[in-house]
């Protein structure tokens, strides 16, 4: 089986390390993450294991290859021009979104017939050039046909990354877990990076009163577009993400702040955003991640 992933950063990367033991494949990287691999390979530490892993890298596609899978793992902001400039490779091909946010499995589906989403709830860390640590797992990744239901592409794909060690999982209802996950990163991601405070700090009464109303938000747009998730109401998700969801990650600090202290734009547009904009569709208020948004974005006009 021959795997691609386009935008290889700390994710793609570790996921190439895993898989190259188990199948042929390329990492489209970063010419100096590529370098270092073909130099001396990628070193991975923490809980995907440790070890230095072997396996083809470049800045581009090897000419004339087609490939069973291809992921894409860059931001989403990258999403398009990811697609746009390998769309001769896409086409045709199953081609799996692993990135954070709602909206991106709809522009691969632009480029190809055969869309896979995807969920990963886990800790990337870089460590140097060409080499990661894995910090945290905070459940399987989950893979589905997207927008819904079973599929023997995915139960294939799914069989390869179990076999590579990776916590996995098919799922039949992946829109329902890529909203799980937005609802997650939604709630604290914008706030903990805006705030500069790791989620812990974010049970505060202040913001913790912004937070239920970005949920409420978001599930009334869930309810219009038919999307399940494991809570049946926004007060069941609340307590949840209070009780069990912070607490578990309470020392973490959001990626989006991460961005804005390394001067990079940020995902809002594919998750606070995304749910305001298809609010305004349904004529549903939401206030809450419009104006979250809005901060977001002023906070990346002022970065140099």
């Amino acid at each position: 089986m021959k795997v691609l992933i386009l935008g290889a950063g700390a994710v793609g990367l570790s996921l190439a390390a895993r898989l190259s033991r188990y199948c042929d494949v390329h990492a489209v990287c970063r010419k100096r993450h590529a370098d270092v691999i073909a130099e001396r390979g990628f070193q991975m530490t923490g809980l995907w294991g440790e070890g230095t892993f072997h396996f083809s890298a470049s800045d581009t596609v090897p000419e004339g290859e087609r490939y069973d899978y291809i992921f894409i793992t860059s931001k989403s902001l990258a999403t398009r021009s990811v697609c746009e400039a390998f769309a001769d490779v896409i086409r045709d091909t199953e081609t799996v979104s692993l990135q954070n946010g709602i909206g991106n499995e709809e522009i691969v589906a632009e480029y190809t017939d055969h869309v896979i989403g995807g969920t990963i709830i886990t800790g990337f860390e870089w460590a140097g050039d060409a080499s990661v640590h894995v910090s945290v797992v905070g459940g399987p990744m989950k893979l589905g046909r997207f927008p819904d239901g079973p599929d023997p592409k995915v139960d294939a794909l799914v069989a390869l990354v179990e076999k590579a060690g990776i916590p996995v999982e098919g799922s039949s209802h992946i829109r329902g877990d890529l909203w799980a996950k937005t609802l997650y990163n939604s709630s604290l991601n914008p706030l903990g990076a805006l705030m500069g405070v790791p989620y812990g700090k974010l049970l505060h009464p202040m913001t913790w009163g912004i937070i239920e109303h970005v949920v409420r938000e978001a599930f009334a747009v869930m309810a219009r577009e038919g999307v399940r998730v494991p809570w049946s109401t926004a007060e069941d998700y609340l307590a949840y993400l209070h009780d069990v969801q912070v607490p578990s990650t309470a020392e973490h600090h959001a990626s989006m702040l991460q961005d804005i202290k390394h001067g990079h734009l940020t995902e809002i547009d594919f998750m606070n955003g995304e749910i305001a904009a298809r609010a305004a569709k349904y004529d549903i208020p939401a206030p809450y991640n419009d104006c979250i948004t809005k901060l977001m974005h002023f906070r990346e006009s002022l970065l140099g």
